[in-house]
C-alpha cells in the first residue's frame, strides 16, 4: 500500500463525493479503500462515480457482474473480485455461477448462458490483447446484444479495468474475504 497517498475518512470526504457514496457506505458498513485513496482528486472521482453508472446503459446486472468479476479476476483484484462474488450472490446468480465466470474458460462452463459465453470471450480477448484485434469478437457481441448495449460492454470492460490499475497500483486489499474462503451465501 502507499503510504504517500492518505487516505480520507468517511466524515472528511469532500461533500459531493460523501454525499454520492453515503448509501454505498451504509449499505456495506464501510467506506472503500478505493474511495478514500482517490478523493484527492474529487471532481475526477465524481466523474468515475458517474461514469461508473452511466456505463452499464441497459445491461442488466448479471451482464455488468460477468463484466467486472472477469476482469477483477483476470487483473488479480481481490478488492474488487470479493466484493461483486457477494453482490453476484446476493443478486441471486448464485456459487456456481460465480465460479464459472472466474474460470475464465467460457466455452467449457455450462453454468454460463450463450451471450455471456460470448461477451466473456470477448472481455478475455479485450483485456489480455488491450483491445487489439478483437473486431470480429466484438462483432459477435454486437451481433447478440445490438450495438448500444454491446458499448454498454465496452464502456463498463474499461471502467473496471481502469478501477483495476488503479486498485492494483494503491496496493489495496480486499475488505472482505472471496465467498468461496468465508462460505458467504448472501
Amino acid at each position: 500500500m502507499s503510504a504517500q497517498i492518505p487516505r480520507f475518512s468517511f466524515e472528511d470526504l469532500p461533500p459531493a463525493i460523501a454525499d454520492g457514496l453515503r448509501s454505498k457506505v451504509e449499505r456495506l458498513g464501510y467506506l472503500g479503500e478505493f474511495f478514500a485513496a482517490t478523493a484527492h482528486q474529487p471532481e475526477a472521482l465524481k466523474a468515475f462515480m458517474d461514469f461508473t453508472d452511466l456505463s452499464k446503459g441497459e445491461l442488466d446486472m448479471r451482464t455488468v457482474e460477468l463484466i467486472a468479476l472477469t476482469v477483477a479476476t483476470m487483473k488479480r483484484v481481490a478488492y474488487e473480485k470479493n466484493q461483486h462474488e457477494r453482490l453476484a450472490v446476493k443478486l441471486g446468480f448464485g456459487r456456481d455461477w460465480v465460479e464459472a465466470v472466474e474460470a475464465l474458460s467460457p466455452r467449457t462452463q455450462a453454468d454460463l448462458g450463450d451471450d455471456e459465453r460470448v461477451i466473456q470471450t470477448f472481455v478475455i480477448a479485450a483485456v489480455e490483447r488491450d483491445g487489439a484485434d478483437t473486431g470480429d469478437l466484438l462483432d459477435d457481441v454486437v451481433e447478440r446484444l445490438g450495438v448500444a448495449r454491446a458499448v454498454a460492454v465496452l464502456f463498463v470492460m474499461a471502467r473496471y479495468t481502469t478501477h483495476a490499475i488503479i486498485v492494483n497500483s494503491l496496493g489495496i486489499k480486499a475488505p472482505v474475504p472471496s465467498i468461496f474462503e468465508d462460505g458467504f451465501s448472501g
